[in-house]
C-alpha cells in the first residue's frame, strides 16, 4: 500500500531536485513585530528557572482544545513530557507558554526569526533545505502523504489511467509545503496547461476537494479525520508516499536542542515507550496510529 511510485518518480526526479531548495514558505515581511523569545539554557542554569515559548498551529489530534477547553494533543503532550523529563534530572523549574498561530507560513517564519528557547509545533517535514533555516528535533512521527479527490472519482488503478480518471479535476495545493511540490509534479506530468490553485489551510483543501472538483495531496491523519467527520473523499492508495518525518522546530540560536535530542534517545527511545504509544492511540486513534507506525517500520527497513 505504501510503495513509492518508482516509475512515476523516475520521470519527475529532476523536477523534485530543482524544487527542493524552494520548499520553505515564502513569508517575507509576515513576522515583523512578533519578536518571539524564550529563556536560553544558559539563563536557566544561572537562575534555576526557565520560560519556554511554544508556538503551535492547531490541528486535530496534535494541538487542539479538548472537550473541557484545555489545550491538548500529541505534540502538546510531547513537549510536556520533555519538560517533565528535564526537570527530573536538573534543578530547574520550566514554564511552557503556548502561543497559537493560525497561519502555517507565518508560524514557520516566526520560528526562523525567534530568539532563544522558542519551539514550534506545526507538523513540519524534516528536510535538508529547511535545516539551513532552523533546527529540528528528532522525528516524532512518520508521515504518509495521500492523494485525494471527491468521492465520485473512481480509485486510480494505474498511472496510465490518470488522464481519464482525473479528467475535469483541477490541481490544488497547500502553499509552501512538500505537498505543493507533489501536485506540481502531477500537474506537469499530466496537465501542463492547468494552473494550480493555492490555499493556506487543510480545511480549505478538504472542502474544495470534496465539493469543487479538485485533487490534492494531504497528510494521512488529515484525510482520516475528515472521513471520520463525514467528508466525502476518495483516497488513491497507488499515490501514497512515505519517507517523510515530522520534527519540532527551533531557531538556530535555541540551545535546548541538544537536550531535546537526548530526551528522544532516553530509555531506549521515547517513541518506543509505552507512554508514546498510548499517546499516539489516544490522540489519533488506534487504526491511524497503526498506519503511521507501519510507515515508520517501512522507513526503518528502507534505511
Amino acid at each position: 500500500m505504501y510503495k513509492n511510485l518508482t516509475r512515476f518518480m523516475s520521470l519527475t526526479s529532476i523536477l523534485w531536485l530543482s524544487l527542493l531548495g524552494g520548499c520553505s514558505p515564502n513569508t517575507e515581511n509576515t513576522t515583523q513585530g512578533y519578536g518571539d523569545t524564550g529563556s536560553t539554557r544558559a539563563e536557566a542554569r544561572a537562575t534555576g528557572k526557565a520560560s519556554l515559548t511554544v508556538l503551535y498551529v492547531e490541528a486535530d489530534g496534535f494541538a487542539y482544545r479538548n472537550a473541557d477547553g484545555e489545550l491538548d494533543g500529541l505534540t502538546i503532550d510531547i513537549m510536556r513530557d520533555f519538560v517533565s523529563w528535564f526537570e527530573r534530572y536538573h534543578a530547574t523549574q520550566v514554564e511552557l507558554n503556548f502561543v497559537a498561530e493560525e497561519n502555517w507560513q507565518t508560524f514557520y517564519q516566526r520560528i526562523v526569526n525567534a530568539q532563544g528557547g522558542v519551539f514550534g509545533l506545526g507538523n513540519v517535514t524534516i528536510t535538508e533545505a529547511r535545516k539551513a533555516e532552523l533546527q529540528f528535533s528528532p522525528a516524532y512521527l512518520d508521515n504518509v502523504a495521500v492523494l485525494i479527490t471527491n468521492a465520485d472519482t473512481p480509485e486510480l488503478a494505474s498511472w496510465e489511467e490518470f488522464p481519464e480518471t482525473f479528467a475535469g479535476l483541477r490541481p490544488l495545493a497547500f502553499a509552501g509545503t512538500l505537498h505543493e511540490q507533489r501536485i506540481q509534479a502531477l500537474r506537469d506530468g499530466y496537465q501542463p496547461s492547468t494552473d494550480i490553485e493555492l490555499v493556506t489551510s487543510n480545511p480549505d483543501i478538504l472542502s474544495l476537494v470534496a465539493n469543487d472538483g479538485y485533487y490534492s495531496y494531504i497528510d494521512a491523519y488529515n484525510y482520516w479525520r475528515a472521513v471520520e467527520q463525514g467528508v466525502a473523499l476518495q483516497h488513491h492508495p497507488i499515490a501514497n508516499e512515505i519517507g517523510e518525518t515530522f520534527g519540532i522546530i527551533m531557531p538556530h540560536n535555541n540551545d535546548w536542542s541538544v537536550l531535546l535530542t537526548a530526551f528522544f534517545a532516553a530509555e531506549g527511545g521515547y517513541r518506543n515507550t509505552e507512554r508514546y504509544q498510548a499517546l499516539l492511540k489516544h490522540h489519533l486513534g488506534a487504526e491511524l496510529a497503526a498506519t503511521l507506525e507501519e510507515a515508520r517500520r517501512q522507513n526503518s527497513v528502507a534505511e
